[in-house]
């Protein structure tokens, strides 16, 4: 949403062996959808803001075909060449899941804020202490297989996106690993981290996430 001054940046930097790239325009109010396709991603619009909302509308244009989903912000602040670790590290390892970790990686100074860092710590601990499993982080960046997407049948359609595909992936008892990657200052403001109430409601959404999944787990057809 309203990212014309970093999308044009995120795609020519992503590696040329990707066969496709939709970028999902959350009802931005600048140039953000032209800017996209001057590059030659295509655009789907979805003008209900939300993270999750946006992800879902990607998801729903995915081209027949699709092996592997690689999610990633479109703000400049992930490494768009390093998709292919993400990619190496699915196929070398066999895993269904991804994550790119900001935590194991390098950061650029200030470019994950104190809430950020705190949200990041109680979740993860949370999702140990429920499931055993030692995530690092919550990041944005990540691989997953177009049929492990499937089965997991993603629903949140806000700030508790990221959160629902790791837990989800554990209780599907799919393979997951983290591989670290870097992470630089955004361009332009964050819509969540940015602000007060947007960091409260998204801390509050992925707990809450993270608690309803615990209590109500999914029906698991693998």
């Amino acid at each position: 949403m309203n990212e014309e001054q970093s999308i044009g940046r995120v795609l020519e930097d992503i590696p040329g062996d990707v066969q496709w790239v939709i970028v999902a325009d959350n009802g931005s109010t600048d140039d953000t959808a032209h800017a996209a396709r001057e590059r030659g991603a295509r655009v789907v619009s979805e003008p209900r803001r939300g993270y999750g909302y946006a992800c879902l509308a990607g998801i729903a244009n995915l081209p027949t075909g699709a092996e592997i989903v690689v999610f990633m912000d479109g703000d400049y602040s992930d490494y768009p060449t390093e998709l292919l670790d993400l990619v190496s590290a699915m196929v070398e390892q066999e895993a269904d899941l991804v994550v790119g970790s900001r935590v194991l990686g390098q950061r650029e100074k200030g470019s994950l804020t104190p809430q950020q860092r705190f949200g990041n710590w109680l979740s993860t601990r949370l999702i140990r202490l429920l499931y055993g499993f030692s995530y690092t982080d919550l990041g944005p960046f990540r691989a997953i297989r177009a049929d492990a997407l499937r089965r997991l049948n993603m629903q949140d359609r806000t700030y508790g996106w990221t959160v629902e595909m790791q837990v989800k992936a554990l209780q599907h008892q799919m393979k997951v690993v983290e591989v670290p990657v870097r992470y630089r200052k955004r361009i332009g403001k964050s819509k969540v981290s940015g602000t007060i109430s947007g960091s409260v409601k998204a801390g509050a959404k992925i707990l809450w996430t993270i608690g309803k999944l615990a209590v109500k787990k999914p029906k698991i057809e693998d």
